[in-house]
């Protein structure tokens, strides 16, 4: 009778377990299907287009309502927040420069009213100039720009200075306090994680301090030059242009920047920052004073930059005529195939290759906006870029930054446009080799053992790297520098002696780039466009395509996800400490020999 017992409690709990089981799993199935169709949902309000209503005098009202982005997103789910469930929708960078183009000529809209208050952005400082730039070609239609904010932010300051008038809250405050550039180094967490960082970079890289973080527990003097540098350099475009804007001597704005003297309204207003000091229902006075007409509610007619590019339309030119193609490279350059937010070669070299192929293109445009990464992959898409190149003109537009592998895959280009801010060069490699035995060891009580048919077999693995293996290291190291020299020098018709004096892993402004021949003009997208539509000789009979390969079906959705998920939790509370945890993670992960910029600098 125990038996029977025992037989019908663990049948029970059998048929229980079960229960459970199918519960669970049908459960999920049904959360998951919520959520999918709840995704989908949210998709398709984030891209479907808004039949929005252009009527006479309206204006164009840049309010960051949108995230403005280099380059197009393949990524369905890149504007939702997962953690609050909001969406901000996404702008890329040639339908903003459009839709203000277009805006200039249009009837309907009388000027623009920025007021940057909105969850969006700018992501990059090439995208602020790019973006500045533009709305001082609208202002040369006669049409008005004004701005207005309660808090202006350095970047968005800047951005402002484009505005006939600039008016703020009487109780707001303006961020102006200058350029810095802070490095965070993990030496100290490796030491008490018993892990030993072991770096190969060529005697002449003195200046690829990508490295630096793992090895040292301050900047070099060597990185503490070039940084000065570039930091000085990107700060006197910054502010000689916002001093040519408002009138203002630049020993003059440099002076009250140093002594924070421009913070306050009062204090603003003062020093000519700001034209006046307004409560936004004030700027209805502002708007009659321009010849703006309200409803016949007394209201003015605003319409949003991201709605207003909607309405313009993929392409102006003839649908017929033959084509600019614009293709993006924006990332981290990886080895492989694969879709996200990385720039993986193989997959690029197959897209450029694409675009060889096809009779209709007659010149490319190549945006990077990319700090490097892969030695290999780099090259696998620079000579993709030779091939195209030697049928077709090829014009490299440099985003926020083109360093390490992104001026790699930029060098072999007919011309390379690069924005002001932009941060360029970093002529250099490195390879670096983690020993986390000790780490094992000590810290989990892990030991590795093993057996091998040749002395360097698994190399470094269940030993310390012998002399014989790190010269082995340092030949691929020297031998990738030494490529990457000679294709800049070929690409850019330099003298080999000359590439070196300025290589060195050495970064860049675009404007000291301009000085030393490794860019040839300062400018944006629409200039390079412009330099490819002259290069082939297609007068104003063209069309622009945008050229990209995306993940489809059901891989797209959850590639998507993940991708959104991930950026979600790194906005989190968590996200700056993960954000460094994410680089300490990369460089345990990091083979082969790598190009990577030292920085990235935003100007927030």
């Amino acid at each position: 009778r125990t038996n029977t017992q025992n037989t019908e409690r663990i049948m029970n709990f059998i048929k229980t377990f079960l229960a459970g089981l199918l519960a669970f799993v049908v459960g999920s199935v049904v959360v998951f299907f919520l959520w999918l169709f709840a995704i989908l949902g949210i998709v398709g309000s984030l891209t479907m287009e808004k039949s929005v209503a252009v009527l006479p005098e309206s204006v164009l009202k840049i309010d960051f309502s949108e995230l403005l982005t280099d380059s197009p997103s393949t990524n369905p789910l890149a504007g939702i927040d997962f953690t609050t469930m909001e969406t901000t929708p996404q702008l890329p960078l040639f339908r903003a420069l459009r839709a203000i183009e277009a805006a200039a000529s249009d009837p309907r809209i009388k000027g623009i009213y920025l007021r940057m208050n909105g969850r969006g952005g700018v992501t990059g400082t090439a995208l602020l100039e790019e973006l500045r730039g533009a709305i001082g070609e609208f202002r040369k239609s006669g049409k008005f720009v004004v701005s207005y904010n309660e808090v202006y932010s350095q970047g968005q300051y800047y951005l402002a200075t484009a505005a006939d008038r600039i008016y703020m809250q009487p109780e707001g405050m303006i961020d102006w306090s200058g350029l810095s550039f802070n490095l965070m180094f993990y030496k100290g967490l490796l030491d008490k994680l018993d892990i030993r960082a072991e770096v190969f970079r060529p005697t002449a890289c003195r200046y690829k301090s990508a490295v630096e973080p793992y090895i040292m527990n301050r900047m070099s003097d060597a990185n503490r030059e070039q940084m000065q540098e570039l930091v000085n350099s990107m700060w006197g475009t910054i502010s000689s242009t916002v001093a040519e804007a408002r009138g203002i001597d630049p020993a003059e704005l440099n002076r009250l920047t140093d002594r924070l003297e421009v913070s306050l309204p009062e204090e603003a207003l003062e020093n000519r920052f700001v034209d006046g000091l307004l409560y936004e229902d004030q700027m209805n006075d502002v708007f009659a004073e321009l010849g703006v007409e309200h409803d016949a509610k007394g209201e003015y007619r605003f319409v949003t930059l991201g709605e207003y590019a909607s309405q313009v339309g993929a392409d102006l030119k003839n649908v017929s005529a033959d084509e600019v193609a614009i293709v993006y490279a924006e990332g981290q350059i990886v080895d492989g195939e694969g879709y996200g937010p990385e720039i993986y070669g193989n997959s690029l070299a197959r897209t450029l290759a694409g675009v060889r192929a096809d009779e209709k293109v007659k010149a490319v445009v190549l945006r990077v906006n990319s700090p490097g990464g892969s030695a290999l992959a780099s090259d696998v898409i620079w000579r993709e870029i030779e091939l195209l190149r030697a049928e077709k003109p090829v014009i490299v537009s440099m985003g926020s930054y083109a360093a390490s592998g992104g001026y790699y895959i930029s060098c072999p280009a007919d011309v390379i446009v690069a924005d002001r801010l932009t941060l360029t060069g970093s002529i250099g490699v490195f390879g670096m080799y983690l020993d986390t035995r000790d780490a094992l060891k000590n810290k989990l009580g892990i030991t590795l053992d093993g057996v091998k048919s040749n002395t360097s077999a698994g190399m470094g693995q269940l030993a310390p790297l012998t002399p014989t293996e790190r010269a082995t290291i340092m030949r691929g190291v020297d031998k990738v520098y030494a490529t990457f020299t000679n294709n800049v020098a070929q690409g850019r018709n330099l003298p080999i002696d000359r590439v070196l004096e300025i290589a060195g892993g050495r970064v860049w402004s675009g404007e000291d780039a301009l000085g030393i021949g490794l860019v040839d003009a300062c400018g944006g997208l629409k200039m390079a466009i412009a330099q490819a539509v002259d290069k082939a000789g297609l007068g104003d009979n063209y069309r622009i395509t945008e050229v990209m390969e995306a993940p489809t079906g059901i891989a797209a959705l959850f590639s998507s996800l993940s991708a959104s998920v991930r950026t979600a939790f790194l906005r989190s509370e968590l996200g700056d400490m993960m954000k460094e945890y994410g680089r300490v993670r990369e460089a345990t992960r990091l083979q082969g020999v790598l190009m990577y910029s030292p920085c990235k600098l935003e100007l927030q």
